[in-house]
């Protein structure tokens, strides 16, 4: 059942994102909810988490830039080279401010969202995961091998995940984040690859 306050956040989102974002963003909360009921994870907390993600994400560039500094957000030198990670940080303020999340599981899922992060809490994966799968999504690759992970073995959904997006990165001469390759690295040792 949806919280008076999850449909609150869905209408003014609603108003904030453009039409492919929305639906988007409903497709990482259902999804994320259904992750959550698979694995044991709060389904509240994961349709939250879903629904916020991506909060920052429809704001101009030089904008979010703008509010990181503004609000002693700092930004590391891959984030100013590739400012589209920044939605991510930038989105754990506005959910706190502007949507009232004080929940710092929910707070920490929406922060490592994009890039992943050694140690993942089960919420962390659950959005990393949901953000990857949801049914809006058709384009990356070997989604049918990792929607079935997903609900089958979500640390090896995880891990598939880090390959292909470094994988696809490396191809298209593309910068990553250094903490999306410790989390490559962490999830290669904790499934013993």
């Amino acid at each position: 059942m949806i919280s008076e306050q999850l449909k609150k956040i869905k209408k003014e989102l609603k108003k904030e994102l453009d039409k492919n974002r929305y639906q988007h963003t409903l497709g990482v909360m259902y999804t994320a909810s259904c992750l959550a009921m698979r694995h044991g994870g709060d389904m509240q907390e994961a349709m939250y988490a879903g629904l916020l993600h991506d909060c920052a994400k429809c704001i101009p560039i030089d904008k979010q830039i703008h509010l990181c500094e503004k609000n002693h957000i700092p930004i590391r030198d891959v984030e100013r080279k590739n400012p589209h990670l920044l939605h991510a940080k930038l989105g754990v303020f506005l959910a706190k401010s502007e949507y009232g999340i004080k929940d710092k599981t929910i707070l920490h899922a929406i922060e490592v969202h994009t890039t992943g992060a050694p140690n993942m809490g089960l919420l962390d994966k659950i959005l990393f995961v949901a953000d990857y799968i949801e049914p809006h999504r058709d384009r990356a690759p070997n989604l049918t091998e990792v929607r079935t992970l997903a609900f089958t073995d979500i640390n090896e959904a995880v891990l598939r995940i880090l390959y292909d997006t470094i994988y696809y990165l490396n191809q298209r001469k593309g910068s990553i984040d250094s903490i999306t390759y410790d989390t490559y690295q962490f999830y290669k040792k904790l499934l013993d690859r």
